[in-house]
């Protein structure tokens, strides 16, 4: 009987451990969720500092993505409750007035992502229609509403029907990516290997973190996520949601850094220092002095496809932090409070997609020192206030991501008030 029992709990731990579709399904998730829209201007932040700083950052990438999502995840799954959200969690372990601020803080660090993907999203496809389809442009809050209308709609049909839409979105969007990559050999040329002074390196290298931190960031996605494998996986939540965050963290650096160096070799620094002058993505900016209709084509193709997976990634993580919040304040049932924080989302996305506003930056600016707060700075400080996550206290990732993230939040605070 004995042996019996311990075969059993083998079979159940090789399955937990071998790879399943479920997992596929969740790497996709993710991966849509981190390549928004800015993965056409990474190329530009990170070459225009040189090559040795790209260099390093290059090497840092995949620890920083990892380990902080890790940290975080790791962080949901310490709740003594089930189920639960990152509002629950955080007033668990911080008390209800700092679970609350926290919760605000996540919230407002996605909400204004959501809108910019609202104005982008419209954006991109009113300019197609126009240059590429040769339509007359449609009515903007016509276009705008049956945009974000079919967003919402795909998010309300339930977790298989998103986890579909992200495969059928993300794999298109790796391919091309690829194809770009490979596409753009032809155009290389050697880089300037000249090494700068130990001062501006330094300040590259300082300056360059938030960029990392925010292209590959899936950090709004990752409270449903680790909901999900608790649900899915029980007692092996953790093993399994580190594992698909690793595959995930290995499969963004390959992709998104191939297409990165793949432009920079393509384009000199001063080139790079034009585009970024000119607020224009890698791609117009190649299509413009190459004068290649191919680049050209695709660039509107990219944009769809990323802005509208990392929409629906950063909405999960809306709608679940909003849904927490109104319950907690309006002390309302889950369903009177999910269907107020869908309206919500929809009118207010809806409207600043219609006036189309020029405070965006303002919004990432907002967005940016609060989300490296939460992704790198909280789970590791919980790391010594709570009792579930004290194991990993002498762990070196907790060591290194509290200075990437100290470095990400003194690099934005510094570019914002410079």
């Amino acid at each position: 009987m004995k042996d019996t029992q311990e075969l059993q709990k083998i079979s159940i731990s090789q399955q937990n451990r071998s790879w399943t579709k479920h997992d596929t399904h969740w790497l996709l998730s993710l991966f849509g969720t981190a390549v928004g829209a800015g993965i056409l201007f990474l190329p530009i932040n990170l070459g225009i500092g040189g090559f040795w700083p790209l260099i390093i950052m290059a090497v840092i990438a995949f620890p920083m993505t990892y380990f902080a999502h890790r940290g975080l995840a790791r962080f949901v799954l310490s709740s003594k409750n089930e189920p639960t959200d990152f509002t629950d969690v955080v007033d668990e372990h911080f008390g209800t007035k700092a679970g609350r601020l926290i919760s605000w803080l996540y919230f407002l660090s996605i909400f204004p992502i959501l809108l910019i993907y609202g104005v982008g999203l419209t954006n991109t496809v009113d300019s197609f229609l126009v240059h590429q389809a040769n339509m007359a442009s449609p009515a903007r809050w016509l276009l705008s509403g049956a945009l974000v209308f079919t967003l919402i709609a795909i998010m309300l049909g339930g977790e298989k029907i998103i986890l579909r839409v992200f495969a059928a979105m993300v794999y298109p969007l790796a391919a091309t990516l690829l194809v770009l990559s490979l596409y753009l050999i032809p155009y290389w040329h050697a880089p300037m290997l000249s090494m700068p002074s130990l001062d501006t390196f330094g300040s590259t290298v300082w300056l360059a973190i938030p960029v990392v931190v925010f292209s590959f960031s899936h950090a709004a996605a990752i409270s449903s996520f680790a909901n999900v494998q608790r649900r899915h996986y029980r007692e092996r939540a953790s093993e399994k949601s580190e594992q698909i965050l690793r595959n995930t963290s290995m499969l963004l650096i390959a992709f998104v850094l191939l297409f990165v160096f793949s432009c920079i070799f393509a384009l000199t620094p001063a080139e790079l220092a034009q585009a970024k002058a000119q607020n224009i993505s890698v791609l117009t900016y190649l299509a413009n002095v190459t004068d290649n209709p191919f680049i050209a084509n695709l660039g509107p193709l990219v944009a769809f496809v990323a802005i509208t997976s990392s929409f629906l990634g950063h909405f999960l993580g809306a709608r679940e932090s909003l849904n927490g919040l109104i319950i907690k304040h309006c002390h309302i049932s889950a369903r009177a409070a999910d269907k107020l924080c869908i309206a919500i989302l929809f009118v207010s996305i809806w409207a600043c997609a219609i006036f189309n506003p020029s405070i965006l930056g303002m919004m990432e600016a907002f967005s940016g020192p609060v989300i490296a707060m939460i992704l790198f700075l909280m789970p590791m400080l919980a790391v010594y206030k709570v009792p579930a996550m004290s194991k990993y206290r002498r762990h070196l990732s907790t060591y290194f991501i509290l200075l990437t993230g100290a470095l990400a939040v003194s690099a934005i605070l510094y570019t914002m008030l410079k």
